[in-house]
């Protein structure tokens, strides 16, 4: 079963998101740990308007446990999703210069992808594929969506293909190259 995540999700959902991290080599996770990053995830899952705000997935459920998880928002906000990593870096004493994320990921007039995982144990039972058939039932505000996908993992870049995503770039996030793709809906 697709649904949207909840508050109570947040247990399951934060290690599939550190997996992403790890899987970028991202800047933050190297500097602060694990432990850090995720207390900050953990804050940030709850706070209106994060990338990782629980309101922005939708998770893919089996047997009552979460498998696996999908974020994303629309590029007109993609200026504003992590203006409330100021409050938690605040709680947690982290410089308030710090950033996170630091590179532009969406492209123009979409709903991006940001983040799809699944847990281990699940890889390979078609979990993705069922996260990315689900999206547009959740996905109003566009009709196109878009998502980056590391060069290094054609795997990945094969799945996107069958659910009807086509190579439109190529962007650099956090020193890796992605292929970006879109897939058109209407």
């Amino acid at each position: 079963m697709i649904r949207r995540a909840e508050k109570k999700d947040i247990e399951t959902v934060l290690p599939l998101i550190l997996v992403i991290l790890k899987d970028m080599e991202l800047d933050f996770l190297l500097k602060y740990g694990e432990e850090t990053t995720l207390e900050v995830l953990r804050q940030g899952y709850v706070s209106e308007g994060f990338r990782y705000y629980y309101k922005r997935a939708i998770v893919a459920v089996e047997n009552e446990e979460v498998v696996g998880v999908a974020f994303g928002y629309l590029d007109t906000e993609e200026s504003i999703i992590d203006a409330p990593l100021k409050n938690i870096f605040a709680k947690l004493g982290i410089d308030l210069d710090e950033k996170m994320f630091v590179d532009k990921e969406a492209g123009e007039n979409q709903w991006y992808l940001d983040s799809i995982a699944v847990r281990d144990d699940q890889r390979g039972k078609g979990v993705g594929g069922k996260l990315l058939a689900a999206l547009p039932k959740f996905i109003e505000e566009t009709n196109k969506i878009g998502l980056n996908v590391d060069k290094a993992n054609p795997k990945a870049k094969k799945l996107y293909q069958r659910f009807g995503f086509v190579d439109a770039g190529e962007m650099i996030i956090s020193g890796h190259k992605y292929d970006h793709m879109l897939r058109e809906l209407h």
